[in-house]
């Protein structure tokens, strides 16, 4: 129940379109959307992060959650193996308490072939190189994304989720 809960998680597997069509059946989009904007801390896994954009292009053109403006959910380039799956690096851009404990160019595990593009500067936290730099972690306010998968990533992510249960409402 989104109500009584003190945390939003949006964990994802799978593509873009497919993701938002469950969402849209089982999720009340608006009440959600409510509670975000009522401060309650929200994280967006993977796809999870993905489906806040505006729109994506996997599988064809599907609109998003429109929670991150100006977003689009494209394809990594055509010279890296995709999915783009395993340990990579971040880069830290900014500081956020997301990642209190967590130093530049800690690994985490990436399983994707898509990513968020045109994420303001003002909310790029982390990013990773995969044949190009993409988000890997934005944040706005108590919106956060992240393209990792946390319950892969060991260590680094148990801080990262300690982190954000410590974000407060």
């Amino acid at each position: 129940d989104m109500s009584e809960a003190t945390h939003l998680v949006l964990p994802g597997v799978g593509a873009f379109a497919t993701s938002m069509e469950k969402i849209l059946g089982t999720l009340p989009i608006d009440f959600m959307i409510n509670q975000i904007e009522k401060g309650k801390p929200f994280l967006g896994i993977c796809v999870g992060m993905q489906v806040l954009a505006q729109e994506g292009f996997e599988y064809g053109v599907h609109k998003g959650l429109g929670l991150v403006l100006n977003s689009k959910v494209i394809e990594l380039p055509q010279n890296v193996a995709k999915p783009h799956v395993g340990w990579n690096s971040i880069t830290i851009e900014k500081h956020h308490d997301i990642l209190n404990g967590i130093s530049n160019d800690s690994d985490f595990y990436f399983v994707h072939s898509y990513f968020v593009s045109k994420i303001d500067d003002s909310n790029l936290i982390a990013s990773c190189a995969y044949g190009v730099k993409f988000p890997a972690v934005f944040a706005r306010d108590n919106l956060i994304g992240v393209q990792f998968h946390p319950e892969k990533s060991q260590n680094n992510c148990d801080k990262l989720l300690r982190n954000f249960v410590e974000l407060i409402a």
